[in-house]
């Protein structure tokens, strides 16, 4: 999954509008406030907090 550093330096968490970051082995960006996951779909992050899973499950 690539996602472009200038993207990651300006997108935030559409909940709490915490830091996202970048977690291959979650598959998406996590969250670093509250901990949700937000998938990347053809190397394009799906901020949608009903498409968002919390982190280590469902």
């Amino acid at each position: 999954m690539e996602v472009k550093e200038e993207l990651l330096k300006i997108l935030v968490c559409p909940r709490c509008k915490g830091e996202v970051v970048l977690s291959e082995g979650d598959g998406g960006l996590v969250c670093r406030v509250c901990s949700l996951v937000y998938p990347v779909k053809d190397g394009i992050p799906v901020m949608i907090e009903e498409e968002a899973r919390r982190l280590g499950g469902g």
